[in-house]
Protein backbone atom coordinates (compact mmCIF):
# COMPACT_ATOMS: atom_id res chain seq x y z
CA UNK A 1 0.00 0.00 0.00
CA UNK A 2 1.23 3.16 -0.63
CA UNK A 3 1.66 6.40 1.43
CA UNK A 4 -0.76 8.43 -0.07
CA UNK A 5 -3.68 5.03 0.57
CA UNK A 6 -1.85 4.70 4.28
CA UNK A 7 -2.34 8.60 4.66
CA UNK A 8 -6.02 8.38 3.94
CA UNK A 9 -6.45 5.85 6.98
CA UNK A 10 -5.27 8.29 9.13
CA UNK A 11 -6.56 11.62 7.90
CA UNK A 12 -9.13 12.98 5.56
CA UNK A 13 -7.20 13.76 2.62
CA UNK A 14 -7.72 16.92 0.32
CA UNK A 15 -6.26 18.10 -2.88
CA UNK A 16 -5.37 21.80 -2.51
CA UNK A 17 -5.68 22.64 -6.98
CA UNK A 18 -7.52 24.34 -9.09
CA UNK A 19 -6.88 21.98 -11.83
CA UNK A 20 -9.71 19.95 -11.31
CA UNK A 21 -7.95 17.53 -14.31
CA UNK A 22 -5.41 16.28 -12.05
CA UNK A 23 -7.90 15.33 -9.28
CA UNK A 24 -9.26 12.27 -10.24
CA UNK A 25 -5.75 10.50 -10.29
CA UNK A 26 -5.29 11.07 -6.23
CA UNK A 27 -9.52 10.35 -5.43
CA UNK A 28 -9.07 12.32 -2.14
CA UNK A 29 -11.96 13.09 -0.22
CA UNK A 30 -12.76 16.92 -0.78
CA UNK A 31 -10.48 19.66 -2.66
CA UNK A 32 -9.39 23.40 -1.48
CA UNK A 33 -9.11 26.44 -4.52
CA UNK A 34 -7.76 29.80 -3.41
CA UNK A 35 -7.11 32.77 -5.84
CA UNK A 36 -3.40 32.00 -7.03
CA UNK A 37 -4.43 28.01 -7.96
CA UNK A 38 -7.49 28.95 -10.29
CA UNK A 39 -5.39 31.72 -11.73
CA UNK A 40 -2.74 29.04 -12.49
CA UNK A 41 -5.37 26.63 -14.04
CA UNK A 42 -6.91 29.11 -15.50
CA UNK A 43 -3.73 29.62 -17.77
CA UNK A 44 -3.35 26.24 -18.78
CA UNK A 45 -4.39 25.90 -22.68
CA UNK A 46 -6.79 22.57 -21.57
CA UNK A 47 -8.87 25.01 -19.74
CA UNK A 48 -9.17 27.90 -22.24
CA UNK A 49 -12.28 26.40 -23.85
CA UNK A 50 -13.73 26.11 -20.36
CA UNK A 51 -13.08 29.95 -19.63
CA UNK A 52 -14.55 31.39 -23.21
CA UNK A 53 -17.76 29.58 -22.05
CA UNK A 54 -17.83 30.46 -19.12
CA UNK A 55 -17.24 34.13 -20.37
CA UNK A 56 -19.43 33.54 -23.17
CA UNK A 57 -22.63 32.75 -20.07
CA UNK A 58 -21.92 35.33 -18.16
CA UNK A 59 -21.10 37.97 -21.43
CA UNK A 60 -23.65 40.69 -19.79
CA UNK A 61 -22.30 40.86 -16.38
CA UNK A 62 -19.10 43.09 -14.87
CA UNK A 63 -15.73 41.54 -15.04
CA UNK A 64 -16.44 40.98 -11.55
CA UNK A 65 -19.11 38.77 -11.51
CA UNK A 66 -17.54 36.74 -14.49
CA UNK A 67 -14.74 36.10 -12.10
CA UNK A 68 -17.14 35.01 -9.65
CA UNK A 69 -18.72 32.81 -11.78
CA UNK A 70 -15.15 31.54 -13.30
CA UNK A 71 -14.51 30.54 -9.39
CA UNK A 72 -17.72 28.41 -9.07
CA UNK A 73 -17.45 26.94 -12.48
CA UNK A 74 -14.05 25.93 -11.47
CA UNK A 75 -15.81 24.04 -8.14
CA UNK A 76 -18.33 22.49 -10.08
CA UNK A 77 -16.32 20.73 -12.30
CA UNK A 78 -14.02 19.81 -9.23
CA UNK A 79 -17.25 18.81 -7.48
CA UNK A 80 -17.92 16.22 -10.20
CA UNK A 81 -14.57 14.39 -9.08
CA UNK A 82 -14.46 13.71 -5.43
CA UNK A 83 -17.39 13.01 -3.34
CA UNK A 84 -17.33 15.38 -0.54
CA UNK A 85 -16.46 19.41 -0.35
CA UNK A 86 -14.59 22.10 -2.32
CA UNK A 87 -13.51 25.16 -1.00
CA UNK A 88 -13.94 28.28 -2.98
CA UNK A 89 -12.41 32.05 -1.77
CA UNK A 90 -14.35 35.36 -0.64
CA UNK A 91 -12.30 37.81 -2.96
CA UNK A 92 -9.35 39.14 -0.33
CA UNK A 93 -9.83 42.58 -0.94
CA UNK A 94 -12.72 42.12 1.70
CA UNK A 95 -10.98 41.02 4.09
CA UNK A 96 -11.36 44.26 6.64
CA UNK A 97 -14.87 44.39 5.91
CA UNK A 98 -17.59 42.12 7.67
CA UNK A 99 -20.44 42.99 5.24
CA UNK A 100 -19.09 42.80 2.18
CA UNK A 101 -17.48 39.41 3.27
CA UNK A 102 -20.93 38.56 3.82
CA UNK A 103 -22.41 39.61 0.76
CA UNK A 104 -20.24 38.05 -1.45
CA UNK A 105 -19.77 34.60 0.54
CA UNK A 106 -24.12 34.72 -0.16
CA UNK A 107 -23.38 35.43 -3.71
CA UNK A 108 -20.77 32.61 -4.22
CA UNK A 109 -23.67 30.11 -2.51
CA UNK A 110 -26.15 31.25 -4.38
CA UNK A 111 -24.83 30.76 -7.85
CA UNK A 112 -23.54 27.35 -6.83
CA UNK A 113 -27.20 26.60 -5.45
CA UNK A 114 -28.05 27.73 -8.59
CA UNK A 115 -25.80 25.16 -10.50
CA UNK A 116 -27.65 22.26 -8.47
CA UNK A 117 -24.34 21.80 -5.83
CA UNK A 118 -26.31 21.63 -2.05
CA UNK A 119 -24.57 24.36 -0.03
CA UNK A 120 -23.19 21.48 1.76
CA UNK A 121 -20.84 20.68 -0.08
CA UNK A 122 -19.10 24.29 -0.42
CA UNK A 123 -16.95 25.34 1.83
CA UNK A 124 -16.84 29.37 1.73
CA UNK A 125 -13.33 30.49 2.37
CA UNK A 126 -12.78 33.77 4.27
CA UNK A 127 -8.76 35.15 5.39
CA UNK A 128 -8.96 35.03 9.43
CA UNK A 129 -8.89 39.00 10.15
CA UNK A 130 -10.94 39.90 12.60
CA UNK A 131 -13.48 41.28 10.32
CA UNK A 132 -13.28 37.68 8.15
CA UNK A 133 -14.18 35.39 11.41
CA UNK A 134 -16.81 37.67 12.18
CA UNK A 135 -18.50 37.19 8.96
CA UNK A 136 -17.82 33.59 8.95
CA UNK A 137 -19.73 33.57 12.47
CA UNK A 138 -22.55 35.18 10.94
CA UNK A 139 -22.27 33.04 7.61
CA UNK A 140 -22.22 29.54 10.16
CA UNK A 141 -25.12 30.95 11.64
CA UNK A 142 -27.83 31.08 8.40
CA UNK A 143 -26.20 27.36 7.05
CA UNK A 144 -22.99 28.39 5.11
CA UNK A 145 -19.75 26.51 6.87
CA UNK A 146 -16.80 27.93 6.14
CA UNK A 147 -13.21 27.90 5.67
CA UNK A 148 -11.00 30.26 7.97
CA UNK A 149 -7.41 30.55 5.65
CA UNK A 150 -4.28 32.45 5.83
CA UNK A 151 -3.95 31.62 9.57
CA UNK A 152 -0.78 31.29 11.22
CA UNK A 153 -1.54 32.04 14.85
CA UNK A 154 -3.42 30.58 18.36
CA UNK A 155 -5.70 33.63 18.44
CA UNK A 156 -6.43 33.19 14.95
CA UNK A 157 -7.16 29.82 16.05
CA UNK A 158 -9.18 30.30 19.41
CA UNK A 159 -10.84 33.06 18.14
CA UNK A 160 -12.31 30.89 15.30
CA UNK A 161 -13.05 28.48 17.43
CA UNK A 162 -15.41 30.51 19.66
CA UNK A 163 -16.81 31.74 16.70
CA UNK A 164 -17.63 27.80 15.67
CA UNK A 165 -16.51 28.00 12.05
CA UNK A 166 -16.65 24.74 10.32
CA UNK A 167 -13.07 24.97 9.40
CA UNK A 168 -9.52 26.21 9.49
CA UNK A 169 -6.57 26.25 7.27
CA UNK A 170 -3.59 26.69 9.80
CA UNK A 171 -0.67 26.99 7.49
CA UNK A 172 2.79 24.89 8.26
CA UNK A 173 4.97 25.89 5.41
CA UNK A 174 4.44 29.69 5.43
CA UNK A 175 5.73 29.26 8.86
CA UNK A 176 8.34 27.46 8.15
CA UNK A 177 9.31 29.75 5.45
CA UNK A 178 9.10 32.98 7.59
CA UNK A 179 11.19 30.87 10.42
CA UNK A 180 13.80 29.64 8.07
CA UNK A 181 14.79 33.29 6.62
CA UNK A 182 14.74 34.83 9.67
CA UNK A 183 17.24 32.21 11.49
CA UNK A 184 19.31 33.13 8.16
CA UNK A 185 22.27 31.60 8.21
CA UNK A 186 21.60 29.64 12.21
CA UNK A 187 18.83 27.58 10.53
CA UNK A 188 19.88 23.88 10.68
CA UNK A 189 17.42 21.82 8.67
CA UNK A 190 17.69 18.71 9.96
CA UNK A 191 17.35 20.27 13.65
CA UNK A 192 14.02 21.09 12.57
CA UNK A 193 12.38 18.32 11.01
CA UNK A 194 9.04 16.41 12.30
CA UNK A 195 7.82 17.75 15.42
CA UNK A 196 10.44 20.45 15.50
CA UNK A 197 9.15 22.02 12.45
CA UNK A 198 7.86 25.25 12.96
CA UNK A 199 4.64 25.22 11.07
CA UNK A 200 4.23 21.68 11.92
CA UNK A 201 4.21 22.47 15.96
CA UNK A 202 2.06 25.15 15.41
CA UNK A 203 -0.57 23.28 13.92
CA UNK A 204 0.04 20.69 16.71
CA UNK A 205 -0.38 23.20 19.46
CA UNK A 206 -3.71 24.40 17.70
CA UNK A 207 -5.26 20.88 17.12
CA UNK A 208 -4.39 19.45 20.52
CA UNK A 209 -5.99 22.85 22.25
CA UNK A 210 -9.13 22.51 20.11
CA UNK A 211 -9.37 18.45 21.30
CA UNK A 212 -8.56 19.51 24.89
CA UNK A 213 -11.36 22.23 25.33
CA UNK A 214 -14.19 20.60 22.93
CA UNK A 215 -13.87 22.73 19.67
CA UNK A 216 -15.38 20.94 17.19
CA UNK A 217 -13.82 23.39 14.39
CA UNK A 218 -12.08 20.69 12.19
CA UNK A 219 -7.95 21.58 11.94
CA UNK A 220 -6.99 20.90 8.14
CA UNK A 221 -3.33 21.65 7.67
CA UNK A 222 -2.40 23.16 4.68
CA UNK A 223 0.97 24.72 2.56
CA UNK A 224 3.44 21.56 2.64
CA UNK A 225 6.59 22.69 1.87
CA UNK A 226 7.63 18.96 1.08
CA UNK A 227 6.38 15.51 2.01
CA UNK A 228 8.01 15.60 5.74
CA UNK A 229 5.56 18.21 7.18
CA UNK A 230 2.78 15.89 5.87
CA UNK A 231 4.21 12.73 7.34
CA UNK A 232 4.09 14.72 10.70
CA UNK A 233 0.96 15.68 10.99
CA UNK A 234 -0.52 12.27 9.74
CA UNK A 235 -3.79 11.81 11.94
CA UNK A 236 -4.67 15.45 11.70
CA UNK A 237 -8.75 16.07 10.33
CA UNK A 238 -7.50 17.26 7.57
CA UNK A 239 -4.85 17.31 4.99
CA UNK A 240 -4.95 19.69 1.96
CA UNK A 241 -1.47 18.42 -0.22
CA UNK A 242 -0.74 20.00 -3.63
CA UNK A 243 -0.76 17.29 -6.99
CA UNK A 244 2.99 17.64 -6.80
CA UNK A 245 3.44 16.13 -3.14
CA UNK A 246 0.42 13.87 -3.77
CA UNK A 247 2.24 12.29 -6.67
CA UNK A 248 5.65 11.78 -4.07
CA UNK A 249 3.32 10.26 -1.27
CA UNK A 250 1.94 8.04 -4.41
CA UNK A 251 5.23 6.74 -5.27
CA UNK A 252 6.20 5.91 -1.87
CA UNK A 253 5.88 2.51 -0.04
CA UNK A 254 7.68 3.15 3.01
CA UNK A 255 4.89 2.76 6.08
CA UNK A 256 3.52 5.49 8.12
CA UNK A 257 2.45 5.96 11.28
CA UNK A 258 -0.19 8.39 13.38
CA UNK A 259 1.86 11.26 14.31
CA UNK A 260 -0.79 13.63 15.70
CA UNK A 261 -2.97 11.38 18.13
CA UNK A 262 -5.61 12.42 20.13
CA UNK A 263 -4.21 11.65 23.54
CA UNK A 264 -4.28 15.43 25.11
CA UNK A 265 -1.15 16.59 26.05
CA UNK A 266 -0.20 19.87 27.77
CA UNK A 267 1.27 22.59 25.50
CA UNK A 268 1.78 25.37 27.61
CA UNK A 269 -1.59 27.02 26.48
CA UNK A 270 -3.81 28.77 28.77
CA UNK A 271 -7.22 28.49 27.43
CA UNK A 272 -9.02 31.68 26.91
CA UNK A 273 -13.01 31.63 26.37
CA UNK A 274 -13.14 35.09 24.55
CA UNK A 275 -11.27 37.29 22.30
CA UNK A 276 -13.07 40.33 21.96
CA UNK A 277 -11.43 42.95 18.82
CA UNK A 278 -9.14 44.78 20.91
CA UNK A 279 -7.51 41.59 22.56
CA UNK A 280 -7.51 39.60 19.72
CA UNK A 281 -5.54 42.63 17.25
CA UNK A 282 -3.14 43.31 20.08
CA UNK A 283 -2.67 39.41 20.29
CA UNK A 284 -1.94 39.58 16.54
CA UNK A 285 0.53 42.22 16.37
CA UNK A 286 2.21 40.61 19.53
CA UNK A 287 2.81 37.41 16.82
CA UNK A 288 5.25 39.03 14.77
CA UNK A 289 5.23 36.06 11.76
CA UNK A 290 1.97 35.49 11.73
CA UNK A 291 1.06 39.64 11.60
CA UNK A 292 3.46 39.64 8.44
CA UNK A 293 2.37 35.93 6.83
CA UNK A 294 -0.99 37.62 6.90
CA UNK A 295 -0.64 40.51 5.23
CA UNK A 296 1.61 39.05 2.49
CA UNK A 297 -0.59 36.19 1.98
CA UNK A 298 -3.54 39.15 1.39
CA UNK A 299 -1.25 40.90 -0.65
CA UNK A 300 -0.63 37.74 -3.04
CA UNK A 301 -3.79 36.95 -3.40
CA UNK A 302 -5.40 40.32 -3.73
CA UNK A 303 -2.92 40.05 -7.16
CA UNK A 304 -4.10 37.06 -8.08
CA UNK A 305 -7.62 38.39 -8.25
CA UNK A 306 -6.76 41.04 -10.32
CA UNK A 307 -4.47 39.25 -12.70
CA UNK A 308 -7.66 36.30 -13.30
CA UNK A 309 -9.86 39.84 -13.62
CA UNK A 310 -7.24 40.83 -16.26
CA UNK A 311 -7.42 37.67 -17.99
CA UNK A 312 -10.64 37.32 -18.11
CA UNK A 313 -10.93 40.70 -19.70
CA UNK A 314 -8.35 40.24 -22.38
CA UNK A 315 -10.32 36.80 -23.47
CA UNK A 316 -14.09 39.21 -23.55
CA UNK A 317 -12.17 41.28 -25.41
CA UNK A 318 -10.78 39.36 -28.18
CA UNK A 319 -14.43 37.11 -28.52
CA UNK A 320 -16.08 40.45 -28.63
CA UNK A 321 -13.70 41.25 -31.67
CA UNK A 322 -13.79 38.18 -33.31
CA UNK A 323 -17.92 38.62 -32.97
CA UNK A 324 -17.93 42.04 -34.34
CA UNK A 325 -15.24 41.24 -37.61
CA UNK A 326 -18.04 39.45 -39.54
CA UNK A 327 -20.75 42.72 -39.01
CA UNK A 328 -17.74 44.94 -40.02
CA UNK A 329 -16.83 42.45 -43.36
CA UNK A 330 -20.43 42.88 -44.24
CA UNK A 331 -20.56 46.72 -43.66
CA UNK A 332 -17.83 47.26 -45.73
CA UNK A 333 -18.74 45.50 -48.99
Amino acid sequence: MNQLDQLKQLSTVVADTGDFLQIARFAPQDATTNPSLILKAARQPHHEPLLRETIAQNRERSIVEMAEAMLVRFGCEILKLVPGRVSTEVDARLSFDTSATVFKARRLISLYEAAGIDRSRVLIKIAATWEGIQAAKLLERQGIHCNLTLLFSMCQATACGEARVTLISPFVGRIYDWHKKNAGRAWVEADHAGINDPGVRSVVQIYQHYKRVGIGTEVMAASFRNVGQILALAGCDLLTISPELLAQLQQSDAPIEVALPTGLQDTGFVHRTEFDERGFRYALNEDAMATEKLAEGLRAFVADAVHLESLIGEIRGRDNQHRSEPAATLAAS
